[in-house]
């Protein structure tokens, strides 16, 4: 039996297919969104905006991220020992925003302070998780951080929800009724 697109189907694409309508396809698929950050060796402090987190594994408790190569803030990741991946909540798109833009001071106007190992962890997220970094692995034109997470904290409310990205905008998530 033949399986043919609906008229709501784009056709299959062949392995040479164009880079931004991969990207539109890929945007199908909604994530949350977090901000990552670390430090260089001078303590100047560096984040980005990203979609890409995801969990590893439980035992070790290891997650993943992955940053474009030719991202401004790149070499700091790739020399920094450590992370932090910070969870937006709703009411933080403006945070988002600001991360996902080239900036000089990203941190500025962003409420944040440092932990332990000197990487600055957002305030008024959902949750942050300071994680050592345990390798990277090539990605094509984007580099996969994998960490371990060392410790995390949470926000235990459940008024507030999680910043939600999907089809290149914010959404927002909403709970499905049995």
């Amino acid at each position: 039996m033949t399986n043919l697109p609906s008229s709501n189907d784009t056709p299959e694409q062949a392995p040479d297919f164009d880079p931004r309508d991969f990207r539109n396809a890929l945007g199908h698929f909604g994530t949350g969104v977090t901000v990552i950050t670390t430090v260089d060796s001078n303590q100047q402090c560096y984040g980005v905006t990203v979609s890409s987190f995801n969990s590893v594994s439980l035992n070790p408790p290891l997650v993943l991220w992955s940053q474009v190569r030719g991202a401004p803030s790149h070499q700091a990741f790739l020399n920094s020992e450590h992370f932090v991946v910070n969870i937006l909540s709703e009411q933080q798109k403006e945070v988002s925003n600001t991360f996902a833009r080239p900036s000089e001071d990203k941190f500025k106007d962003i409420a944040h302070h440092l932990c332990p190992q000197g990487i600055p962890v957002l305030d008024g997220t959902l949750g942050h998780f300071i994680c050592k970094k345990e390798r990277e692995i090539d990605g094509g034109d984007h580099v996969i951080f994998i960490g371990r997470v060392m410790s995390y904290s949470y926000n235990t409310s459940e008024d507030t929800a999680p910043l939600f990205f999907w089809k290149g905008k914010y959404h927002a998530a909403t709970d499905h009724t049995s």
